[in-house]
């Protein structure tokens, strides 16, 4: 349930689904106006002094998004953060924060290039991000974006990941952009799976198909002969730090274990997500949710309530019951909970996998967006990223297809 490192594969090597390249670089437009002041972040106690400026931004430009929270990017930068520097870019008017694009720089190596980037605080494990811009302050965004042009000395190639569809980052900042004579390649990631609960909930099962509604109703009623189920959230207080430790262990179970997918299988990982359950669990927004079955916990959702939407971030189940399907009777009985919370959606994140699309046809489109400096290395990478990595991918594709074509036609010796 997460922005995978496959994700992240895609999103560097994938074909562009768009590209905007302006070969006369047009003189660079000065920012909107005078009054706005673009400043940069780099010290990590100035970055702690931005918390409450930077949540009350958030909430006045009601954008319903937990990882864009001051907390959810201070505990990444505490896990993940060695080895790279803050670059925050602010935007005031007068004393009041209107902007922030929240970047970090770094220098990696990408298609056997040495490149510095300039990207979003975020990896893998970010659900979904985005410049964060208050409502009718248009010429912030374009002061951010001069903010980086005027700083151009510093990157090769700036990266903003998992953008969602519909921001105003992905329409403005690409044009922004080619306006300036930078190149640009937007590449299309995923589409996470999102359930919208309107009306009632039996008019919402009755809608799912009608194999998915008897398979629920046989396991369901499998596992009841094993004991009483039931739907556990543990949200605060001292039960939290248990049953955390036991949500991450069932998470840890079976195949994600061995692939190193688990949150217990790196040490950063399991700093991160519980240093995050206890922001959230202080903040009222945890939702660590457990399918229980006779007195024993079977599945797990680490799982976050913030202004009426949740989030499951991680599932996971014990292996020695999967032929029951515990995640799906997890997310039953979590859904028919939320119905009658209030909760007005559940937004499964991550990939748009077979079993969530079981559940919704409704998903949130991601993008990465690259845009590339003015440097020879920033060339070089844009000609890979645009040209050699999709031919390359085109040539492997038709060989991966030639090839059983090519050996049926070999005569036995």
């Amino acid at each position: 349930m997460m922005s995978s490192p496959m994700a992240e594969r895609r999103a560097m090597m994938g074909t562009p689904m768009a590209e905007r390249v302006v070969p006369d670089p047009a003189p660079l437009v000065a920012a909107a106006a005078a009054a706005l002041q673009v400043e940069t972040v780099s010290d990590f106690d100035s970055f702690l002094d931005l918390e409450p400026a930077w949540n009350r931004l958030l909430d006045e430009a009601a954008i319903d998004n937990p990882f864009l929270r001051h907390e959810w990017f201070r505990t990444w930068w505490e896990c993940f953060g060695d080895g790279r520097q803050l670059h925050v870019l602010t935007v005031r008017t007068g004393r009041e924060l209107i902007a922030i694009a929240p970047l970090m720089l770094s220098r990696e190596r990408v298609y056997g290039l040495t490149v510095r980037r300039l990207r979003t605080i975020a990896n893998a494990h970010t659900q979904r991000a985005d410049w964060i811009v208050a409502r009718g302050a248009e010429d912030a965004l374009r002061a951010l974006w001069d903010g980086l042009v005027s700083q151009k000395a510093l990157w090769d190639v700036v990266v903003l990941c998992q953008v969602p569809g519909g921001s105003a980052t992905l329409s403005r900042v690409p044009a922004l952009a080619a306006e300036g004579g930078f190149r640009v390649v937007l590449a299309r990631t995923t589409d996470s799976p999102c359930i919208y609960l309107a009306g009632r909930w039996e008019d919402y099962l009755n809608g799912l198909a009608r194999k998915h509604r008897s398979n629920l109703r046989n396991r369901l009623k499998r596992l009841e002969q094993i004991g009483p189920v039931t739907l556990e959230v543990i949200q605060d207080g001292p039960e939290v730090g248990p049953a955390l430790e036991e949500g991450l262990r069932i998470e840890a179970a079976a195949w994600k274990g061995h692939a190193r997918s688990a949150i217990l299988s790196r040490p950063e990982l399991s700093r991160f997500y519980r240093q995050f359950a206890a922001w959230a669990a202080q903040r009222g927004w945890l939702r660590l949710q457990f399918l229980n079955v006779g007195g024993r916990r079977i599945a797990f959702g680490y799982s976050l309530c913030y202004k009426r939407r949740l989030y499951l971030l991680k599932p996971g189940y014990d292996p020695a019951y999967a032929r029951y399907s515990p995640s799906n009777i997890l997310i039953y009985l979590a859904l028919r909970d939320a119905f009658a919370s209030g909760i007005v959606a559940y937004d499964l994140l991550g990939a748009n996998d077979p079993w969530k699309r079981e559940w919704t046809t409704e998903a949130t489109p991601h993008a990465w967006l690259f845009v590339f400096g003015e440097t020879p290395r920033a060339r070089a990478l844009y000609f890979a990223k645009a040209h050699l990595v999709p031919w390359l991918k085109r040539v492997y594709r038709a060989c991966r297809h030639l090839t059983p074509t090519l050996s049926s036609r070999v005569p036995e010796r």
